[in-house]
């Protein structure tokens, strides 16, 4: 049972002096035409974050992806990437980022290590005397040594996506990105994604993923941000953007009519009976003031209980949306 809370505006924090934010955009807008694919979003990544980026397949993640890499031209707004405007600052800031989108692509007669060693060649600014130990470090940092020497092609679909993200790491980033990392994993390979992601934001990294397996992102993310048909509904932080939802108290009693009237009056929202039980919001009110409520408008009750939604209800609940939350 969930708060059902209209779409609104996103409230974006004030901008005091010296802040700065690892991806900020404003009124970012992106027309295929006719038909609008990213509808003015005003996105707030704080450094340091591992921000869960969510939405269905087809809301316009992976477009305003895009146009954060500087790989699509917005129509409209401005993109601050790692605290410089795009495109312009696009030189210094891509190069402080390691991005993963819609997949890793490799050669799959070589190894692991050889498509690396190729990727890093590829890198002007990199120095070859050090290439052996960036591509070291990188497999190190996602598991991948023992099969270092295997063809890509032998590779599991969880290897090609570590793979994937550590050619993101061969230089020292600032801000890693994810496009749907677990897309099509099994749960193995999900756990090995999500633990990587872990240990990356250990390190101080600001991770941006992009996903649609709410349960997924939820275990891992510091901070949300909720799209629907190319609109950002909410944002903030995981507790923050959870917690506007409100608890729900379910009251198990006999005397349903008495306990409704009890937590009308104490001030809870949208109260109703439900299966033999009285159900309300809570909003900000403490849940403790609940059973002495009951007790003092003389209603017995058998049962208490105050939930809050997880971010799988709470995303239907604001977009009215159903999709694969789960995976």
């Amino acid at each position: 049972m969930t708060a059902v809370i209209e779409p609104a505006a996103v409230r974006v924090a004030a901008d005091g002096p010296g802040s700065s934010w690892a991806i900020r955009t404003d009124g970012l807008t992106k027309c295929f035409g006719r038909h609008t694919v990213v509808d003015g979003i005003d996105l707030r990544v704080p450094p340091g974050a591992v921000y869960g980026f969510l939405g269905p397949n087809g809301s316009g993640k992976t477009t305003t992806i895009r146009m954060l890499l500087g790989l699509v031209t917005p129509t409209a707004g401005t993109v601050d990437l790692l605290g410089r405007r795009m495109p312009g600052g696009g030189a210094v800031s891509l190069a402080r980022v390691g991005s993963l989108v819609e997949g890793p692509a490799f050669h799959p007669y070589l190894s692991g290590l050889a498509n690396l060693r190729r990727l890093d060649a590829c890198d002007a600014t990199a120095d070859p005397r050090t290439r052996a130990a960036r591509v070291t470090a990188a497999l190190d940092r996602v598991g991948l040594r023992a099969a270092e020497r295997k063809r890509y092609r032998q590779y599991s679909l969880g290897m090609k996506q570590r793979l994937g993200i550590a050619a993101a790491l061969l230089a020292p980033r600032d801000l890693l990105v994810l496009d749907e990392p677990t897309n099509g994993l099994d749960p193995q390979g999900t756990r090995e994604i999500r633990a990587l992601v872990r240990s990356v934001a250990a390190d101080g990294m600001t991770v941006l993923i992009s996903s649609h397996l709410l349960a997924e992102v939820e275990q891992v993310a510091t901070h949300v941000g909720i799209m629907s048909a190319g609109r950002l509904l909410r944002q903030g932080t995981l507790a923050e953007v959870l917690g506007a939802a409100g608890a729900v108290v379910t009251v198990t009693t006999v005397d349903t009519a008495g306990a409704a009237a009890a937590l009308t009056r104490l001030g809870l929202r949208e109260v109703r009976v439900e299966d033999g039980a009285v159900r309300g919001l809570l909003s900000d009110l403490p849940a403790e003031e609940v059973a002495p409520a009951l007790v003092l408008g003389g209603v017995p009750f058998t049962g208490l209980q105050v939930a809050r939604p997880g971010l799988e209800d709470f995303f239907v609940s604001v977009t009215g949306e159903g999709f694969d939350v789960a995976g």
